[in-house]
This record gives structure tokens, C-alpha cells and sequence, in this order.
């Protein structure tokens, strides 16, 4: 196999799932989705042409997105699935041609945020956004202020619900209220929402129990205060922030579109099934058509394409699929998508504008990345003054001058994209670009990292302060460590005021380094700030977190939390990790050649050793903390945990079993020693059933952690 082709697939694996993480988890897309599609398109084309390439890091193997760490996680009884897109009548008459002749049910595709509503006996139980498809985040607290979504199905007397019903939808803001909020949320000097999508996404996904319980506990601090006083204050402002919030959920907006799990019920379509849950009181489009030929679905895309700008919210293409549900399960699904369906997206918007300069950008990585500033256009009803470019060679090869006028397009209305220029405009005036030979931030000079890269970068990975400044806020990140007070700005402040040389220093910070910065003191007399204090306590708690997440804050390519838990299964340090050659690490379950020779690497760097060393001094923990009770208790045992829990999360459990020597499997078999069970547990649960494996719910796990296996099956009786 080519060395260029494995080099190639690491940048393609990179380059999807950073995007994907911007885009789903954080809210704030960095790439054009037709950017994105072209990449993974790429990356699909790749490894089926090289099987071998197919490691456990690959996007393809997966379903956009993550649960997020803020919330609690949500197993959805039946997975959701994303769709494969096609982008013109070519494309989407190869589709036909692989399902064959069906009736098709076509709707549009909303720009929103897709999300899972589960039912049971007609009452709402669950709701939870899609995350990576097996597993969302559970948002049902914010049930209570939402209006779109009802909490109890209605029928004519003597209806009868399905036990258990899954609905599928998206919820959205009108272009109206997109507006609105956008509006409210400038006028308190944060920052617009760059879209509808990203607004409906930013309202759900916010924890409105945390601010409920702020509210309350800032009403009890401010009883008998003045009204002058800081704590009547913290109370108007955590009040003001908490009806915001509520009342931007209450004008979200919901269309369902799809049914999961639906047990005791039998639905023969799709169509019957919208029907169904529009008599149920759920909100279904009226824009939805079943067709019957491949002729009157093109002309219902076509139509929809003409005026998507006059219906009331977003949309980014058609969803066309097969409407008879039997017939959807004979086609069934890819890795990540069914095959009865697909997507058809729209041509983004295009306009002109003029290309006034181009600044770089230093990534986390040390990539140099070109931004265009262009003359401010309004585009797809926002306001564009800057446009991605990718890398020096885009500028050349979409023959680009400053002072071009430019056809702009705000690709999947969201990243602003130039495509080239008028040619035709040109009066002499424009000029060439030139790249920079010197990195931005630190002076060092810029290369290549391999002789045929088309990227320049900072080779300065230890000490440029871009580089470093993200890898601070990336250790720092709810995902990895978790320190609350480690974000940009204080990144920027510990390194620009020299009180870290880098990462490896942060664990040693005491109070009296900290006061050397203007950032984190007060006052004349440069008493510790209330942020230094904040940072401190966070980072002596961070120290005790687990090994997983240190693998993870390392940032090494590749390398996200489910490969760093499967280290951490089979190393439990990181001196053992280190040590370990490339073939043995490729044995490892989802990590595979590249991934290992990344690690290897990694660890060769003396550098990277002396950060650990560092944090090794500062007293973190960097090795699996196992329990002790004579030989480990759950050694041998395989487990798997399903549905949600009270005290622990996904990762939490994961942990508790394999600091005590076991395994935490994903899938149940005959092999499985216990299946762990909470709401939610859907298919897993019906497995072991059938399999005869023993169930344990969350009284029943915390027996088998504290006393080990035989006290957990004389819990169930079966000792």
C-alpha cells in the first residue's frame, strides 16, 4: 500500500471528525458542509480501495457526533442513523437504480437539530438529541418549557399507544424567531447565532436544571438583603438568564419525521406512520408527498428548490425515502446510514463580492490556514465579511488576486466559502497573495511537515503560543479534563505573562505563581482573583481524574476517548503505553497500524516525555487506580451497561468496572458475566433476556462494585 495514501487518510480522518465535533458538539461549524461532504466522499473512496485503512477512528464507522460530557447520556432503544446526501439528478438516479421501483415518501430536509422523543403507554418519558446515534444526550429538563412537543399523546377514547414509541424529529426556530433571538442575545453582548440550525441547537442543548438550581440557591443567599446588596443582584441576574433561556425553549418549534421503536404496534409505512402520530397530536409537515415514480420526485425537489426561501424556516435539500417499512427492512443500512433513504441538498447560495486581503491563521496543530476578508455581502440572510481558503495552494489554484471581485457561496448556510473570481472585472489593479514565510505568532519559519505536503505549517509544536494556547483550552475542555477557568483567555494570559512555558507546567501553579499575572489578581494590593481560585481548585481535582482523560489531554493524533479507555484497559499507565511497541498497540480492539504508529511517535518526542514527567511531580495520577481485594474482583468478568443511570454516566460506569480488573463490553453475547440495566436499556436488555445473561439494575451494580459477583447474583437470587 502507498505510504501516501496511509498519509492521506490520517489528514481525511482529522479533518471529518474535527468538523464533525465543531459542528455537532460545540455548535460552531468550522467548514463548509460541501467542504465536508467532499472530504468524507474522499475518505469513503480511500478505504474502499484500501481495506486496511479502516481503523476505529475512521468517521465512516460512525454516525456524526458525540454525546456530549455536560449531559447525561441517553441510549436510544433503536439507533439513529444519518443520511448519505447526493447533490444532483446523476448522483440521485444511481440511488434509484440501487433500491429499485418503490413508492417514495418526500419531505423537506430542516435545518435543525435531531432529536429522539420516547413514549411509553402515550406518556413522554425521554427526550434526547441524536449524538452518535446509539447514544444522545438526555435533554428532558428541558421538557417543561418546551410547547412543540406534547407530553401526552391524545387519541379518540380507546386507542390504544404503543408500550413503547420512539419519535423522531427536528427541532428548529422559525426564521422569524431566529431573528428575534438573534436580537436578545446581541442586546446582552454575546455573540448572534450564525444560523438557525446552530440556534435551535444552542437553546436545547443548555443545561436549564443547572440554572433552575442557581436561581433557587441565589433566593435563599439574597432572603433579608437589601435591595443594594451583591446578593439580591446575583439573584436578578441568574432570574434574568433562566427566563431567557425558557423563553427561547418555549418558541422552539418541532416537525416529526421518522418512528423508532414501537412495540406492540405494527405500522406498514411511513406515510401511515406520520399519519398516525399527526392523530396522536404530534407535529407533522403538510409539505410531505408520497410519489410514485421517479419523475414526480424530481419535480417535487425541483419545486421545493424554487421556494425554499418562502417557507418559514430553514431547509438545506429533500429526504427521499422508501415509504413501505418492510420493504425499507429488506434494503437495511450501511455502516452509518440506511439505504432506503437519501438526502438530496441543494446548491448553497452564491454571490459577488470583493476580496480586499488575506490573513492567516495558526491552528492547534500548527497549520497555516489563508482568510479572506472580503467587502461585507449579505448572504443566506446573513451578513459575510470573511471566507475560508484552506491552504496557499487553494489561493493559487482558484486563481485568486487581491483585489478581485469574487463569487462568494455561504456553503450549507453556514461557512462562507469563495469559489473564484470574475475574471471579466479585472481592470490591472489586483495583485498577487503572498504566503507568509515566518509563523504569525512565534516567527518561526514555516515548511511543510513532509516533503509532500501541501500545507505549510509552524514547526515550532513546542512553544509557538497559538499551538500552545489550543492545547491549553483543549486539555482544559469539558471532554478531557474538565477544568472550568481554563479557556482562551486565561490560556492567553498564563503563557503571554510568562507564568507557564507550557503545558507540562500547569499542575505546578500555586497562588503566589498566579499573582504575577494582572489576568488573576485584584485590587491594589493584587489579592487572588476569584478566577485563580476557580483555576486552582480545578486543577487539584483534575489531577485525580482518570487515565483516560490524561491520554486524552496529551493530544496526540487520533486519539479521542474511546481508543484512550482502550489503552487504559490494556496498559493502566502511561510509562506502560509508552513502552509499548507499535505491533502490540495495533492489537488492540478499534486502534490498528496507523493509529499505533501515531502513539509511538508520539512518546519519541523527549519533549512530550517531559511534560508527563512534569505532571508526575505535580502529583497527578497517571496511571488506572485498581481496587484492592485480594485478587481484583471483577478480573475475567465482561459487562455491559445500557440505559442511563442516577449516579454514574457511561464513562463513569466504564471506569468503576475496569478499575476493578473487568472488561466493559459494548455489545451483550453468551459470553457476557452481567448486562447492567436503566431506562432506556431497549435492545441490549431484550438480548441478555433471550440469552439468559444476568440483569442487574443500578442497586444491583453497585453491590457487584463494592462485594463483587457472588453478592451481585445472590442480590438477584441466583446464588
Amino acid at each position: 500500500m502507498p505510504a501516501a495514501a496511509r498519509k492521506r487518510r490520517d489528514e481525511l480522518v482529522d479533518l471529518v471528525n474535527e468538523a464533525r465535533a465543531n459542528y455537532y458538539q460545540h455548535d460552531k461549524p468550522t467548514i463548509s458542509d460541501a467542504d465536508y461532504d467532499k472530504y468524507f466522499q474522499e475518505l469513503v473512496e480511500l478505504e474502499t480501495k484500501h481495506p486496511e485503512l479502516v481503523a476505529g477512528d475512521s468517521p465512516t464507522q460512525s454516525v456524526g457526533g458525540e454525546a456530549s460530557d455536560e449531559f447525561g447520556e441517553f441510549e436510544h432503544p433503536t439507533r439513529m442513523w444519518s443520511l448519505d446526501n447526493v447533490f444532483d439528478y446523476e448522483e440521485l438516479d444511481a440511488w434509484f437504480a440501487r433500491v429499485g421501483n418503490h413508492n417514495f415518501l418526500c419531505e423537506l430536509k430542516i435545518d435543525g437539530l435531531a432529536i429522539n422523543a420516547v413514549y411509553r403507554n402515550g406518556v413522554l418519558e425521554t427526550l434526547a438529541t441524536r449524538g452518535s446515534g446509539a447514544v444522545g444526550e438526555n435533554v428532558t429538563a428541558s421538557l417543561e418549557y418546551l410547547t412543540c412537543i406534547p407530553k401526552q399523546l391524545t387519541a379518540s377514547k380507546g386507542t390504544k399507544f404503543p408500550e413503547l414509541l420512539e419519535v423522531r424529529g427536528e427541532v428548529y426556530f422559525s426564521l422569524a424567531e431566529f431573528d428575534q433571538i438573534n436580537l436578545e442575545v446581541t442586546a446582552t453582548g454575546r455573540t448572534a447565532f450564525a444560523n438557525p440550525r446552530n440556534a435551535a441547537a444552542g437553546t436545547l442543548r443548555q443545561r436549564i436544571d443547572n440554572r433552575v438550581a442557581a436561581v433557587a440557591e441565589a433566593t435563599k443567599r439574597a432572603e433579608g438583603k437589601t435591595a443594594d446588596s451583591k446578593q439580591v443582584a446575583s439573584l436578578t441576574k441568574h432570574s434574568d438568564e433562566l427566563q431567557r433561556a425558557t423563553s427561547a425553549l418555549s418558541r422552539l418549534g418541532l416537525i416529526v419525521h421518522g418512528i423508532g421503536t414501537h412495540e406492540g404496534f405494527e405500522i406498514p409505512t411511513q406515510s401511515h406512520a406520520y399519519e398516525l402520530l399527526k392523530s396522536w397530536g404530534l407535529p407533522t409537515s403538510d409539505r410531505v408527498k408520497v410519489l410514485k415514480s421517479v419523475a414526480e420526485v424530481k419535480k417535487y425537489v425541483e419545486h421545493h428548490g424554487e421556494h425554499r426561501h418562502d417557507i418559514e424556516h430553514d431547509i438545506d435539500g429533500v429526504v427521499i425515502k422508501v415509504d413501505s417499512l418492510a420493504e425499507q427492512d429488506e434494503l437495511g443500512f450501511t455502516a452509518r446510514a440506511p439505504r432506503w433513504a437519501i438526502a438530496y441538498k441543494y446548491p448553497p447560495t452564491v454571490v459577488r463580492t470583493r476580496l480586499l486581503d488575506i490573513g492567516v491563521q495558526v491552528g492547534r496543530t500548527g497549520r497555516i490556514t489563508p482568510r479572506a476578508a472580503v467587502e461585507p455581502v449579505l448572504v443566506a440572510g446573513s451578513t459575510v465579511s470573511f471566507a475560508t481558503l484552506h491552504n496557499g495552494y487553494e489561493v493559487v489554484r482558484k486563481g485568486l488576486l487581491l483585489g478581485d471581485m469574487v463569487f462568494l457561496r455561504k456553503a450549507g448556510d453556514v461557512i462562507p466559502e469563495i469559489l473564484g473570481p470574475v475574471v471579466e472585472l479585472r481592470d490591472g489593479s489586483e495583485r498577487e497573495f503572498q504566503m507568509p514565510t515566518k509563523c504569525p505568532e512565534c516567527g518561526s519559519k514555516l515548511a511543510p511537515e513532509k516533503e509532500d505536503d501541501k500545507d505549510l505549517r509552524c514547526l515550532n509544536t513546542r512553544s509557538c503560543p497559538a499551538q500552545l494556547r489550543g492545547r491549553l483550552e483543549h486539555l482544559g475542555s469539558r471532554s478531557i479534563l474538565d477544568i472550568e477557568g481554563l479557556g482562551e483567555k486565561a490560556a492567553r494570559a498564563l503563557l503571554e505573562d510568562k507564568i507557564i512555558s507550557d503545558e507540562g507546567d500547569l499542575f505546578s501553579l500555586t497562588a503566589e505563581i498566579l499573582q504575577q499575572s494582572d489576568f488573576f489578581v485584584k485590587g491594589a494590593n493584587r489579592e487572588l482573583a476569584e478566577n485563580a481560585k476557580l483555576l486552582l481548585a480545578q486543577l487539584e481535582i483534575a489531577k485525580t481524574k482518570p487515565l483516560w482523560r490524561f491520554i486524552c489531554a496529551l493530544s496526540m493524533r487520533h486519539i479521542g476517548p474511546p481508543t484512550a479507555q482502550a489503552l487504559t484497559r490494556e496498559f493502566t499507565s502511561l510509562e506502560r503505553i509508552a513502552a509499548a511497541p507499535a505491533e502490540k498497540l495495533a492489537q488492540i480492539e478499534g486502534i490498528g497500524q496507523t493509529i499505533a504508529e501515531s502513539i509511538t511517535q508520539w512518546f519519541a518526542e523527549d519533549w512530550h516525555a517531559e511534560i508527563i514527567e512534569k505532571w508526575k511531580r505535580a502529583g497527578c495520577v497517571l496511571e488506572q487506580e485498581l481496587v484492592e481485594s485480594g485478587p481484583q474482583p471483577l478480573a475475567g468478568l465482561t459487562i455491559v451497561v445500557t440505559g442511563t443511570m442516577v449516579d454514574f454516566t457511561r464513562d463513569g460506569a466504564s471506569e468503576e468496572i475496569t478499575s476493578r480488573g473487568g472488561k466493559a463490553s459494548g455489545s451483550v453475547s453468551k459470553n457476557t458475566d452481567f448486562v447492567v440495566v436503566g431506562p432506556g436499556a431497549g435492545s441490549k436488555e431484550t438480548k441478555a433476556i433471550e440469552l439468559g445473561r444476568p440483569i442487574l439494575d443500578e442497586a444491583g451494580f453497585k453491590i457487584l462494585l463494592s462485594d463483587g459477583p457472588a453478592a451481585a447474583l445472590a442480590h438477584l437470587g441466583l446464588a
